[in-house]
């Protein structure tokens, strides 16, 4: 059974598609977030995205309107990071990632080399280049483990055709040429939960996953046993739960009719 609404204290939340659509805040996001404040609710914002670092999304949300701070956000490259921090800290990582995402491993005090690694770590690397890949498949071929901060195939953005190679593009590659999966962090898979769970010391039965997406936000609320809240402002529309094997806990229009729901319980 879900968990009712009222019960819910820990809310960790998709943003493009939930609280913002590009460029516009969502109808009602303000008012929801100040909710969740003014209720004694915490709240975390959480991405797939790992190429940019927390402060890039910080000054995002500050841009629309909204309160945010560094503490409210949770990338799959922080995840990742914080995840193999507990397996194996200080390790040698060769990594294939944005500038952005090297800074986050080196303050969570990694090596980042190509000599002798612990792991190959995938993130979303919008400076890959032939030599970098081509030593990770070296490593990955003698044996040193692949990580993935997060599965998604392609990524939105405003060029052309509206999304761009991501994160599970460049894995499919890495898995032809090697014949090796990686072990992924990021939404849907529940070790991002499992983190942001550590980080908060907030209960599974109180705490809940809201996004617009049904097979990475509410497959982690799944995956993770947390609740799931899809809302209808992004890219699930109600025809899509037909037939789904995925299904949420709630659905809302959006956060506002969340927002009243959960201030009408």
């Amino acid at each position: 059974m879900p968990a009712g609404l009222q019960q819910l204290k820990y809310f960790a939340l998709d943003m493009d598609g939930t609280i913002y659509l590009g460029q516009k805040l969502l109808p009602g996001a303000k008012e929801f977030l100040d909710y969740l404040a003014q209720s004694g609710r915490k709240y975390v914002f959480l991405t797939n995205n790992s190429s940019k670092n927390k402060q890039s999304y910080v000054n995002k949300l500050q841009a629309l309107g909204l309160d945010a701070t560094i503490d409210q956000i949770l990338t799959s490259g922080e995840a990742t990071a914080l995840y193999l921090s507990s397996i194996k800290p200080n390790a040698r990582i060769f990594l294939l990632g944005t500038p952005d995402l090297e800074q986050e491993f080196l303050a969570h005090g990694f090596t980042l080399t190509n000599s002798t690694p612990d792991f190959v770590v995938l993130g979303f690397d919008q400076t890959l280049n032939y030599a970098k890949l081509t030593e990770a498949c070296h490593l990955i071929r003698e044996g040193v483990p692949l990580i993935a901060t997060h599965p998604d195939i392609n990524c939105p953005t405003d060029e052309r055709s509206g999304y761009i190679p991501d994160v599970g593009a460049m894995l499919e590659l890495i898995y032809s040429s090697t014949g090796k999966r990686a072990k992924i962090i990021g939404k849907p898979y529940q070790e991002i939960i499992d983190v942001l769970v550590a980080k908060l010391n907030c209960p599974r039965e109180e705490t809940a996953m809201v996004g617009d997406r049904l097979y990475t936000d509410i497959k982690l609320a799944a995956n993770a046993d947390i609740c799931g809240i899809l809302v209808l402002s992004g890219e699930t529309k109600q025809a899509d739960l037909t037939g789904s094997d995925v299904q949420p806990d709630y659905v809302f229009a959006g956060v506002r009719e969340l927002a009243a729901a959960l201030q009408q319980e």
